[in-house]
């Protein structure tokens, strides 16, 4: 693979999950500024009944759950990467990756090819590399077309 411009290897560097990013989030969102729109107007005319508190509540608890159920699915691949990078670093070295290596670090790694991997690891955990240094110290990119 030859080796890209930084800027080229970060294209589709995230992905968008349209059912979430473009439907989920902002129904909720538009939900919770409708219902609070509406209780402060039933506040102001004082004609508020226990149906308005209610709905603004679940209003609430509904961006609260939405928020959380992309943290979940972010953790999860975050653990899930954690896993395939360590078993690819014992594949390549016959060792588990260094303890000092962070889950940014790793998440950075993961764009090197087989042959660098070892290496920037090595450079990641000795000179505590940021993950963006990472990313521009990778010469052959192994893109990731699975995260969201």
């Amino acid at each position: 693979m030859e080796t890209q411009g930084y800027k080229e290897k970060r294209s589709g560097f995230r992905r968008l999950d349209w059912s979430y990013h473009f439907v989920a989030a902002p129904l909720a969102i538009v939900v919770l500024i409708f219902l609070t729109i509406e209780l402060f107007r039933g506040l102001g005319q004082r004609e508020m009944s226990n149906l308005d508190w209610l709905l603004f509540i679940l209003a609430v608890c509904l961006v609260f759950a939405v928020a959380c159920i992309r943290r979940y699915a972010t953790k999860t691949q975050d653990r899930m990467i954690r896993i395939e990078e360590n078993f690819r670093h014992y594949r390549l070295t016959g060792r588990t990756l260094d303890p000092r290596i962070s889950i940014s670090q790793i998440i950075a790694l993961r764009y090197a090819g087989d042959d660098e991997f070892p290496a920037l690891c090595e450079r990641a955990a000795t000179d505590g590399m940021s993950p963006t240094t990472i990313r521009s110290a990778v010469m052959n990119w192994r893109p990731d077309t699975m995260r969201i």
